[in-house]
């Protein structure tokens, strides 16, 4: 019982800082960091042990598969050149940059584990930096950030998993880890994908044969992240890319036709699953502080000294990881730029300004898979030996990640200050065009429907009552039917326009859904925008009480 307590508090935890978000001008991810340091003060002495491998396998699954479904993949794809110089090419630049710089502010961190904790700090957060912009960051800065935080999740756990086996074996091939990197990457997203579409197949057969719960088909892909996860972990492959390219594709297969209350269901229930875990994963932060502090200076004999001496560490390493950041950024983005010129193409995204590179740079925010890697450290290196510097590397990982929480709530504010965010005009004429064409579309089905059932003798004044409908909704659907008498009659009528009302709305939202999953498939609007048009459609149809 005192575990069920102990998820209740927490999740009560998660609940009430959000509120107190709303109230205090403080990001809501430093507000549950304060929060959980507050109830593990000795005084209230709330404790939660961690199992490392648990830990791991609860929260980023769920986590990257979120990420990769709500990832804008067209928009990924324009920027991909960047996206992959941040992701992948910013990783390997941090890691080999920040583990030797590591390993030589602190010794007793062997080389091979000091690149573990310089892979684990790769990673960024753009759930976070979006807290903190509130919506002011340049879209194209957002895309990118976002981009780069989907896939450095992945290369830079991957990297960390690798290094971390050199640190317990001893043992490391530069051309061995190569191959098996590539070997073990491609397995991951081959993995994820496979799952991630014979789930749709299992769901487009059970919806053919009338299977249609919504909860059903909700908790088979809450359980998707979770079996691409060990799957792929079980055929030695990346269960953390399979997580992520799990996702992508189920964000393709969530265009299912018949599955309205299901999408509405689903979209609930993940942005809930995603409040949930990111705020427990920074509460969790906050209930260990203590105890990472506890254990760093245990062995010491003064603490005081030796916690300033750790703090001074910790800045120092988050002071190195700017500047490599900082130097990859203003590097790549200017070489981009030289080589797109040089190609005779237009400029791909912003003008690479100082103030646009020192967004990107301190727009890299640690957060919440950070803490996840570094906490999956195992405890032991081998039977009877503790891992090197366990406690050591939960404290820089944790001092990194509120340092460059604090920085960004600093610095992005001012950076933002005469930043006109005005709305992406993009975006917003792609959203116009795809209800212009949706709409046609039903107006075009709307003209093809035979009212009068096959079989029946037409009537005059149900051909009159069928015409005034059709007329109305093709005119984009006007004001409410007009107030009935409460006659016998009046009622019997009032029913039967009302079915055909509803049979006809849903003949033109449905022909609105094809035309816009038709606009997907040819790649002529966006993921933001197939989002917005079909949660307006599919709101519109569970509000006609024939959501399937």
């Amino acid at each position: 019982m005192q575990s069920a307590y102990t998820v209740l508090i927490l999740l009560m935890l998660v609940s009430v800082s959000k509120l107190v978000g709303r109230v205090l001008p403080i990001p809501l991810p430093l507000v549950q960091i304060g929060a959980g340091a507050l109830l593990a003060w000795p005084t209230l002495g709330f404790h939660v042990a961690l199992n490392p491998e648990l830990f791991l396998f609860l929260f980023l699954p769920p986590l990257l598969f979120a990420d990769g479904w709500r990832i804008p993949k067209r928009e990924l794809w324009r920027i991909r050149g960047p996206v992959v110089a941040l992701a992948v090419g910013l990783v390997l630049f941090t890691v080999v940059g920040a583990g030797y710089f590591i390993h030589w502010i602190l010794p007793s961190i062997p080389l091979p584990v000091a690149f573990a904790l310089a892979a684990v700090l790769s990673p960024t957060d753009a759930v976070a930096v979006s807290a903190i912009a509130q919506g002011r960051l340049p879209t194209p800065l957002m895309n990118m950030l976002q981009g780069e935080a989907l896939l450095n999740d992945a290369s830079g756990l991957v990297t960390f998993k690798f290094a971390l086996a050199a640190a317990i074996t001893g043992v490391f091939s530069l051309a061995d880890a190569s191959v098996t990197f590539l070997l073990v990457a491609l397995g991951g997203l081959a993995v994820g994908v496979a799952l991630s579409w014979l789930l749709g197949r299992l769901r487009m057969w059970m919806i053919a044969r009338g299977w249609d719960d919504p909860a059903t088909h909700v908790v088979f892909m809450l359980l998707l992240p979770f079996a691409a996860y060990v799957l792929a972990e079980r055929l030695g492959v990346s269960g953390i890319l399979s997580a992520v390219a799990a996702g992508m594709m189920q964000s393709w297969l969530d265009l299912l036709p018949r599955q309205t209350s299901t999408r509405l269901l689903n979209r609930s229930v993940w942005s809930l699953l995603e409040f949930a875990f990111n705020g427990l994963i920074f509460l969790i932060l906050g209930l260990q502080l203590p105890d990472i502090i506890k254990a760093v200076v245990s062995h010491e004999t003064s603490l005081w000294p030796t916690l300033a001496y750790r703090c001074l560490d910790v800045l120092a390493i988050f002071a190195v990881l700017i500047m490599l950041r900082f130097v990859w950024v203003q590097s790549i983005w200017r070489g981009i730029g030289v080589v797109r010129r040089w190609r005779g193409r237009p400029e791909l995204l912003l003008v690479p300004t100082a103030r646009s590179c020192w967004l990107l740079t301190l727009g890299g925010v640690r957060g919440a898979v950070t803490l996840a890697g570094v906490m999956s450290v195992p405890l032991l290196i081998a039977p009877g030996a503790s891992f090197p510097e366990r406690d050591l590397l939960i404290f820089i990982a944790a001092g990194v990640i509120l340092l460059s929480l604090i920085s960004a709530c600093i610095t992005l504010p001012v950076l933002l200050r005469g930043v006109d965010k005005s709305p992406d005009e993009t975006l917003q004429q792609e959203v116009q065009e795809a209800r212009k064409l949706t709409a046609e579309a039903a107006i075009h089905a709307l003209e093809a429907e035979e009212v009068v059932e096959a079989g029946t003798a037409p009537d005059a004044a149900q051909a009159a009552m069928a015409t005034e409908l059709k007329g109305r909704l093709m005119a984009e659907y006007r004001e409410e039917l007009e107030s009935y008498n409460d006659t016998a009659e009046a009622r019997a009528l009032a029913q039967q326009m009302d079915q055909l009302e509803r049979r006809l709305r849903l003949k033109a939202l449905r022909a609105q859904r094809l035309e816009l999953y038709n606009l997907h498939r040819k790649h002529l609007v966006g993921d933001e925008v197939v989002r917005e048009v079909l949660g307006e459609l599919d709101m519109s149809e569970a509000n006609l009480g024939h959501g399937r």
